[in-house]
């Protein structure tokens, strides 16, 4: 590692109703790659705000290659050589990869826009990280693992000097995160300093060498990666001990009635011929790697997307659903992986997300009755632990993982009996995590019956009772939690389709 090139001391910064950094300290080098930690709402991204422009800081000082710095905007940083590149891409799918790369600072010829002269810098780009990446390639045409790699390529194009990543594993697959992990190697090597936020602990201890933790908004300390334990990080993260032992056995009674029961369901080349059961008080785990096929099939089977064929049963009875409402009459409730997308109404209270599903409870005549609302929405932030300053917060000012609990909570509210979780946790940290498993395994214990779709090999071994696994659009396996292990899982989820 190499000297100081970038320290962050003291840094206050207050909303209203939320202290969200309490003199927080940083201090990072050139050529390393140091983790920033802390659970949800611990102030990591809007400390990382602060340094690139996008938020003001009330107090502290920001050094930056040994000058004393407050940038007004991120592209000030960016032309500083500081460059974050971002959980949710900012790609635009319909230019191709070189556009994209050089938007808004595009190579002109005379007046018009020299695609050939991008397509040439964009290649020699990839080149400098190892990438094989078409430039002339629509963006929409790639996968989102080689979507960051362009966001990476971007950032790097600035003459970067402190690239922040954050969550940048969240969508990858294990291949294409290894893939990522070999351009930050090379990064370190030309000495460009990283901050890396992510809550994948296993990710940490590989490819970082220093980590700072941050909760509830305050600096708790700098650990040096190989001198420390998992556990080490997370107790400072969540001041209190997790523990992540996989099930060993199924909490299912043998006895427990079906309540779901989806018989060749077919939908495009996505979802082909899938049966299974799903009984009452189960949490059937759906593994697979990315585009398995995993989503299309609970899309599917909520009628947020059409299905060709296939039967459903709930409690026995052949129902049809063609549309999400249908599927919500029947009782099913979906958690998005987008939640932002097609989970909350980032614009609108905690409270009226909460009854979102469920409004019709609380009309009074043409008017909701805001004071009921209020008081329900209540209940689910206590039972629920939803970190808000209050119910009338915007949901857009929550983290992740708090965004992730009022779905829950709308769907609780709803009281559905079967619930689908794509990918419960993705992004949320460890002591969240925690929380949001707890809440599973306490709504499995209410007799609730759980579709839990998930990426993390980890929580599909934690948390399933069975576990149903899926290759290119097919069942290729299905395994009960007492004789499954990872290398089995992974066997039938890379097995040879006939």
């Amino acid at each position: 590692m190499g000297d100081v090139i970038l320290t962050m001391k003291g840094i206050d910064k207050s909303f209203p109703g939320v202290h969200a950094l309490d003199h927080v300290d940083l201090e990072v080098r050139k050529g390393e790659v140091h983790a920033l930690m802390g659970e949800n709402g611990a102030g990591k991204s809007t400390l990382m705000k602060v340094l690139t422009g996008i938020y003001h800081k009330d107090a502290g000082t920001i050094t930056y290659e040994g000058k004393e710095v407050e940038f007004t905007n991120p592209r000030e940083a960016q032309d500083a050589g500081i460059v974050i590149v971002h959980q949710e891409l900012n790609m635009l799918g319909h230019l191709t990869v070189a556009q994209n790369l050089f938007i808004g600072r595009e190579f002109k010829k005379g007046i018009t826009i020299d695609d050939k002269k991008m397509n040439e810098e964009a290649k020699k780009l990839f080149d400098r990280l190892n990438v094989d990446i078409d430039p002339k390639e629509k963006m929409s045409n790639l996968t989102v693992g080689k979507q960051q790699m362009c966001e990476i390529a971007k950032a790097v194009s600035f003459d970067a000097k402190v690239i922040i990543f954050d969550e940048p594993s969240a969508a990858l697959t294990e291949a294409e995160i290894e893939e990522m992990f070999k351009i930050i190697r090379d990064l370190k090597k030309k000495d460009i300093a990283m901050v890396y936020i992510s809550h994948r602990m296993d990710e940490i201890k590989v490819i970082t060498d220093r980590v700072t933790v941050m909760r509830d908004g305050t600096y708790v300390g700098t650990l040096i990666t190989n001198e420390c334990t998992k556990e080490d990080i997370i107790n400072m993260m969540v001041g209190r001990v997790i523990y992540e032992d996989p099930k060993t056995e199924s909490a299912v009674p043998e006895d427990a009635p079906v309540v779901l029961k989806v018989e060749h369901l077919n939908a495009g080349k996505m979802v082909q011929d899938v049966s299974f059961e799903l009984h009452k008080g189960e949490i059937l785990g759906f593994s697979g790697l990315m585009g398995a096929g995993r989503t299309e099939t609970a899309r599917a089977l909520f009628g947020a997307d059409p299905k060709e064929s296939g039967d459903i049963y709930v409690n026995g009875e052949k129902v049809t659903i063609n549309c999400p409402q249908d599927a919500v009459k029947c009782g099913i409730g979906y958690l998005s992986e987008d939640r932002k997308r097609y989970g909350v109404a980032v614009q609108k209270t905690v409270a009226e997300n909460t009854t979102m599903a469920t409004v019709h409870q609380f009309m009074r005549g043409i008017f909701i009755n805001r004071k009921k609302e209020a008081a329900v929405a209540q209940e689910y932030v206590d039972a629920l632990a939803t970190k808000t300053p209050s119910v009338d917060q915007l949901v857009v000012n929550l983290s992740g993982g708090n965004q992730q609990k009022v779905v829950i909570a709308k769907w609780l509210t709803r009281d559905c009996d079967i619930l689908i979780f794509d990918e419960p946790t993705r992004g949320i940290d460890v002591g969240a995590k925690n929380e949001i498993y707890k809440l599973m395994n306490q709504l499995a214990a209410e007799g609730k019956a759980i579709i839990m779709i998930s990426s993390e090999m980890t929580e599909i071994l934690r948390m399933s009772d069975r576990i149903v696994v899926m290759c290119e659009g097919k069942k290729t396996g299905e395994l009960d939690i007492s004789e499954a292990t990872q290398e089995n899982i992974m066997n039938m989820a890379t097995r040879e389709i006939e």
